[in-house]
């Protein structure tokens, strides 16, 4: 089934942000993964010891079925959070077909380049792209 999260963005401190959030809620991570838990991408830079503990994605249900996610956004991995970049829209969608479709839309008049879906170690399609009116996105479904 299709769902719409919220994604959001910290600078390292998100297992201190989601544990609060947890108490907050009242509610159990669905799932919890670290930097050191996925393969880097070709190109990218060794992750550092320091940030090998860090958070690559965690997920919290919050109210109504929605679901509160996030990253550490780590600058040794050259991101710099900023208001502005520190959330994003996540559509998880129910078909590869809709996937392209709507990323495909939102990449329209893109102020950058955002390159193609890709496939994802966890078994999904996935993307993030900018907006022309400056709303980050993330798309993914499903292989």
């Amino acid at each position: 089934m299709s769902r719409v999260n919220s994604y959001l963005s910290f600078p390292g401190n998100t297992e201190e942000a989601f544990n609060f959030y947890k108490d907050v809620f009242g509610t159990e991570f669905i799932s919890l993964t670290r930097m050191k838990d996925m393969p880097l991408p070709a190109g990218a830079p060794a992750l550092a010891q320091s940030d090998a503990n860090k958070i690559m994605n965690i997920q919290l249900p919050i109210t109504n079925g929605h679901v509160l996610m996030a990253t550490d956004a780590l600058e040794s991995l050259g991101h710099k959070v900023n208001i502005g970049n520190n959330v994003t829209i996540s559509l998880d969608l129910d078909s590869v077909d809709e996937a392209e479709r709507i990323y495909s839309k939102l990449m329209t008049n893109s102020p950058e380049n955002s390159g193609p879906l890709a496939n994802m170690p966890w078994g999904a399609i996935w993307g993030s792209c900018l907006d022309q009116y400056g709303i980050r996105w993330m798309v993914s479904s499903p292989l």
